[in-house]
């Protein structure tokens, strides 16, 4: 698989609050990357969660770099028990809606974590296998 920093949302970001991604990807104004073969999204869990009930991941989307009006497109909630490293967050494609702006919104849920880090990429393939571990 190919990891490109350019479509890099976090790598290895720690959360210990609700956040957004380390950084927002420019995919073009009016450039639906959704249609046609799915982009696989890729959200990892880098390093155990602690303390909190769960984690949302939202993929939201703007017409502006500053995600003013910023618009969620797909969401996924992960309980603490999942949170695990190796795991995968089940947002595995990229969804369609894209106005132009695209980042990743971390919400916790319950007490804010010590520990736990996450990794996001859009990326030109899932690994083959991601069974539990």
């Amino acid at each position: 698989k190919m990891l490109d920093d350019l479509l890099k949302f976090s790598d290895n970001q720690a959360i210990t609050a609700t956040a957004n991604s380390e950084n927002i990807i420019d995919l073009g104004k009016d450039r639906e990357i959704a249609a046609g073969n799915p982009v696989p999204l890729l959200v990892t869990v880098k390093e155990d969660f602690n303390n909190l009930t769960s984690l949302k991941v939202s993929v939201e989307t703007s017409a502006s770099s500053d995600m003013s009006g910023a618009v969620e497109l797909a969401s996924s909630t992960v309980e603490l028990a999942n949170l695990k490293k190796g795991k995968m967050m089940p947002v595995s494609f990229m969804p369609a809606g894209n106005k132009g702006f695209v980042r990743l919104k971390y919400t916790v849920t319950g007490t804010a974590p010590t520990k736990g880090k996450v990794s996001a990429y859009l990326t030109d393939a899932l690994p083959i296998s991601h069974h539990d571990k």
